[in-house]
């Protein structure tokens, strides 16, 4: 392990500010099967800060707001524009949580298909437009091509 990362559950964990972040907990959690670990409200149906479990990872999130912070990261433009970012997350049957997103109303923007370097993916997009990629493959275990 590198000798600046703390040995805990996740060194990495993304962070997203939505307009509406109070319906993205409950959407993320409805579709994607996050779990809440801590929301903190702010004024006005504001999240100041949010964080989402699934597995051993976690999400970040909190309410779009013109802070010191907020001026550098902002939600997208729209819900179809690009990214420059996005969250992959390991799931166990692909099928069926593409079933589970589907149901919720997630915009599926590649269907599941098998992968050349193993596992099986798909993409989708939030209702703000984030990009989310669910896959069964691990890069952490070896896996034969």
């Amino acid at each position: 392990m590198n000798s600046l990362a703390k040995d805990t559950t996740a060194t990495l964990i993304p962070a997203v500010r939505y307009r509406d972040a109070a319906a993205a907990i409950d959407w993320l959690c409805e579709a994607f099967g996050f779990q809440r670990h801590l929301v903190v409200p702010g004024e006005g149906g504001a999240i100041v800060h949010a964080q989402l479990v699934f597995g051993n990872g976690m999400f970040m999130l909190g309410s779009a707001r013109d802070d010191e912070f907020g001026v550098l990261q902002r939600p997208l433009a729209g819900p179809g524009e690009p990214v420059s970012q996005s969250t992959y997350v390991i799931v166990t049957d692909v099928d069926a949580h593409h079933a589970r997103a589907v149901a919720a109303g997630a915009e599926i923007v590649m269907a599941p298909e098998d992968q050349e370097y193993g596992g099986r993916l798909y993409c989708c997009r939030d209702p703000e437009g984030n990009l989310w990629n669910f896959g069964s493959y691990d890069p952490w275990e070896e896996n034969e091509q």
